[in-house]
């Protein structure tokens, strides 16, 4: 249901629109008519307390059109406002560069100069007391059989003790360059290992506890989505409190919310939970957890892996029993506040207790997801994530609707405003915000799209190879390839290629390097950062990639004038999560293809046509190789996703184009 946005009380302090006079003034730039209708918008939904989804183009500005609303409520009710992003990056842009300029802007013009803070999730601040507490304990047995691995992550664990000497923040993304997951865990302890800062001995000058301070005193608070959800569907609250949330980036928001509700049972999570408790409790009890983890590998080890639509008996008997076994290690641990004067003691059953509760819930959620009377009321799906050679099979779980939690733990008693450059899929916003719970009661929402302060019909051609094949599952056909190359030339390199996975950016990259006569890398020959500033920096350079990992890069200029898609993104029809939950929406009389297909596929085409413009100046191609962009039925809704680029189908119009933007450069 879409709310019109009434009118406001005034306020003693300046207007939302003064405000953001002054900031972009102060930064020397031009008012912008999207960024104007954007802040004023958000100031609106914050006073009347009703939702707010806002597309706005790349250009737009919105940092700073939800920043300065922010800050003035905030300063207005004296209550820190949350802003969530899905990316580092855009973490950092905002505490390093957008914050700073705004609180310096306008720190005259407020009661005090706007404040903020960066706060992430626990396991992200080294903690102060397992760094100190002898040579800590590996979590997890030891996978690394590389000698040359091994001592890679010994001498990362060594530079991680040196850092801990000197770290102000204990903030593990200021460890550069970073360590691998495995020395990081030596450091660090989840929320749920916590043993608290009361009761911890280095609770005093615990990093986490920091940060969560600073963080309840300043006006913004930047967080990331995985850290709202916990906040937001846990029973304590890490966030300070706070009555408005502006979700960046809020195309991922369903995405990284599914991550954190997300189960998971394995050999290993069992095997953890077996080595935590096993010196806590007697013997033969723990000895029954350690066979029914057992079974489970071998169980894993043969069964194929894909989504689990009915519950094996062999695999039903294994769960109880891991379940069961998992339940009697917990009620032998005893009660969970005892041995408060042993740190020690405490931290080993406080670990014993996580490790323990995630095998024993991820069980009974596994078991519950069966036994519905059809289809439309399954609640969870379970399916079995094959092994590697250096990692057992995984059998996970996960809602096939986030919603229902979103609308009841997020949006229930906070205002929320959701923005992103692709939020309006087919040209409406009613896709995202059903997978939001939106408009299912509660409070009510408006959609609005900004636009964007390119011209993109000057600026773009959106060419669509009709001409092609339609893509099959046996890699690029080489009219594909011929056609890449092509492009390439007519451009002079300067081309993003994204690609529907990682065997086809790699296999283009393999038939091309030495067909073309410019610089071409591919998506790990290096780090990403270094791929992208090397892309950046030498103009004839070409990157291909697969289109997930590059929805954040942002490279304006002469070294980006053609990106190419190699196909329509849909998600895999073996993908267990997204299959379920498109039969889920047919079952209940939807269109499952639509809801969950089209509208994925639409959402990494509008993001991987986005990186073309970053800036005014940028001109250039977008070339969609998939004929079935232009000539399927569901064409309509995908074009309607994308920017207004100018169209066309004539493969002779963007090679003219390309060329003459390369004599130029």
């Amino acid at each position: 249901m879409r709310v019109p946005l009434t009118a406001v009380p005034d306020s003693h302090l300046p207007s939302v629109d003064e405000l953001l006079s002054i900031v972009v003034s102060a930064l020397g730039g031009s008012e912008r008519q999207g960024q104007l209708t954007m802040v004023r918008a958000v100031h609106r939904a914050v006073e009347t307390g009703e939702h707010l989804a806002v597309q706005a183009g790349t250009g737009t500005g919105k940092s700073l059109a939800y920043l300065v609303p922010s800050v003035r409520h905030a300063m207005d009710s004296e209550t820190p406002v949350v802003v969530s992003t899905a990316t580092i990056a855009l973490q950092r842009q905002l505490v390093d560069r957008d914050l700073p300029r705004l609180a310096e802007a306008l720190g005259k013009e407020l009661p005090h100069e706007p404040t903020f803070a960066i706060l992430k999730g626990r396991r992200n601040y080294l903690c102060r007391y397992k760094a100190t507490a002898g040579w800590p304990e590996e979590d997890e047995q030891d996978q690394l059989f590389d000698p040359r691995d091994v001592s890679a992550t010994g001498r990362m664990v060594q530079r991680i003790q040196e850092w801990a000497e000197e770290t102000e923040t204990g903030d593990r993304d200021e460890l550069v360059p970073g360590v691998s997951e495995q020395a990081w865990r030596q450091f660090s302890v989840s929320a749920q290992e916590c043993l608290g800062a009361s009761r911890c001995p280095s609770g005093a000058e615990c990093f986490a506890e920091l940060a969560k301070a600073k963080a309840g005193e300043a006006d913004v608070v930047v967080t990331n989505h995985a850290l709202l959800a916990i906040d937001a569907m846990g029973e304590l609250p890490v966030l300070p409190e706070h009555d408005v949330v502006i979700v960046d980036e809020a195309h991922e928001l369903v995405d990284r919310v599914t991550s954190v509700v997300t189960g998971e049972l394995s050999e290993s999570s069992v095997s953890l939970a077996v080595r935590r408790v096993g010196r806590l409790i007697e013997q033969p009890v723990a000895d029954q957890l350690m066979e029914a983890g057992e079974d489970l590998k071998a169980l894993l080890a043969a069964a194929p892996p894909g989504r689990i639509d009915d519950l094996p008996e062999v695999l039903g008997l294994t769960l109880a029993l891991v379940r069961d076994s998992a339940a009697r290690c917990l009620t032998a641990l005893g009660p969970r506040g005892a041995d408060k004067d042993d740190p020690d003691k405490a931290g080993q059953r406080k670990a014993a207790f996580t490790a323990l509760d995630d095998v024993h819930d991820a069980a009974v959620r596994m078991l519950e997801a069966y036994g519905h009377a059809g289809e439309a009321d399954r609640a969870e799906v379970v399916w079995l994530d094959a092994g590697t050679d250096r990692r057992p099979p995984v059998l996970r779980v996960a809602p096939l609707s986030v919603s229902g939690m979103l609308r009841d733990k997020l949006f229930g008693e906070r205002t929320v405003v959701l923005t992103s450059a692709t939020l309006a899929l087919g040209g409406t916003f009613d896709g995202l915000a059903r997978q939001w719970g939106l408009g299912e009661g509660g409070k009510g929402w408006q959609g609005i799209d900004v636009g964007s302060p390119f011209d993109h019909p000057r600026s773009g051609i959106l060419y669509v190879a009709k001409h092609l094949p339609q893509p099959g599952r046996d890699g690029l056909p080489q009219q594909y390839l011929d056609e890449i190359a092509e492009l390439i030339e007519a451009a002079g390199g300067r081309t993003l290629g994204l690609f529907s996975s990682m065997r086809a950016a790699k296999a283009a990259t393999e038939a091309l390097r030495d067909r073309l006569d410019v610089p071409l890398l591919c998506q790990g020959d290096d780090s990403t950062m270094l791929l992208v500033k090397q892309f950046a920096e030498d103009e004839p350079t070409c990157l291909f990639g697969t289109l997930s990992l590059w929805q954040g890069v942002d490279v304006p200029g002469p070294s980006l004038r053609l990106v190419i898609i190699d196909r329509v993104p849909f998600p895999r029809p073996d993908d267990p999560l997204t299959s379920a939950r498109q039969r889920h929406v047919a079952a209940k009389g939807g269109n499952g293809f639509m809801a969950v297909a089209a509208n994925h596929a639409a959402l990494l085409l509008a993001q991987g046509a986005g990186r073309l413009l970053r800036s005014q100046q940028d001109k250039g191609v977008v070339a969609v190789l998939d004929p079935r962009l232009v000539t399927a039925r569901y064409s309509g809704f995908l074009l309607g996703s994308l920017p207004p680029f100018w169209r066309t189908t004539d493969p002779a119009v963007p090679r003219a184009a390309l060329k003459r933007l390369s004599a130029e450069s």
